[in-house]
């Protein structure tokens, strides 16, 4: 397995932030872990938005599982804090 690099999640996002910015909101690498699992944060009008975990699960997670193949997860942030229930994101 390749290591996933911050660098390279960001590269995936940087496609992705344009339409997220247009809406106010932002997505924020937390971490990459040794064993692949990347921690985001949706951040700005994105933080509150009921749609988010639309944007997290079908949008952002499904894109970077599709650019970064050895990627084994992405975990849901919020407040800085592990959301739980991703379906409550």
């Amino acid at each position: 397995m390749a290591k996933i690099t911050v660098e390279a999640v960001d590269e995936v996002l940087d496609e992705i932030r344009p339409a997220l910015k247009a809406d106010g909101g932002n997505v924020q690498v937390l971490e990459v872990s040794e064993d692949g699992v990347v921690k985001l944060e949706m951040v700005g009008a994105c933080a509150g938005c009921p749609m988010a975990t639309m944007t997290l699960k079908a949008g952002i997670e499904r894109i970077l599982f599709e650019r970064l193949p050895d990627l084994v997860g992405v975990e849901a942030y919020s407040g800085g804090q592990p959301v739980r229930d991703i379906e409550g994101f």
